[in-house]
C-alpha cells in the first residue's frame, strides 16, 4: 500500500469516525412531558417528568410513580427502566418518549402564546 492510499484510508476512517460521533450527540431529555397514549390508570393528559444527569435519568410518570433509568447510547439511544421492567426509545430531538408497552410521552411546551393585540382602527 503506497502513501497516497494510506492517507486516503486515514481520511475515510476519520470521516466515518466524525459522522458516528456527531450522530451520537446526547439529547437533553430533562423537562415536563404529557402522557398522550396508553397512560397508567387512564391518566392521559397528566404530566410526567424527566430529570437527566448524563446517562442517568429520574422519571416520574403520569400516576406519580418514580423510577430510575439510564440511557444505553450503544443501542440507538434506548432507555432502560429496571423497576418498571421495560425500555423506551426517544426521538432524536427529545420531543417524545415511547415505552415498550405502548405508553407515549410528548414534551410539554406549555400553552401557545396569546395572539398579538392589534391596534384598533379609527
Amino acid at each position: 500500500m503506497n502513501i497516497a492510499t494510506k492517507a486516503l484510508a486515514l481520511v475515510i476512517g476519520l470521516s466515518a469516525l466524525s459522522v458516528t460521533t456527531a450522530d451520537a450527540q446526547p439529547v437533553n431529555l430533562s423537562g415536563q412531558y404529557v402522557c398522550v397514549q396508553a397512560c397508567r390508570f387512564g391518566l392521559a393528559g397528566n404530566p410526567a417528568y424527566v430529570t437527566q444527569n448524563g446517562n442517568d435519568i429520574n422519571l416520574l410518570n403520569e400516576a406519580g410513580e418514580s423510577a430510575r433509568a439510564w440511557i444505553d447510547w450503544l443501542s440507538s439511544g434506548r432507555i432502560w427502566v429496571e423497576s418498571w421492567h421495560e425500555g423506551a426509545v426517544f426521538s432524536p430531538d427529545g420531543m417524545s418518549i415511547q415505552f415498550d408497552q405502548g405508553t407515549v410521552w410528548t414534551r410539554d411546551l406549555g400553552p401557545p402564546p396569546p395572539p398579538p393585540v392589534l391596534p384598533r382602527r379609527r
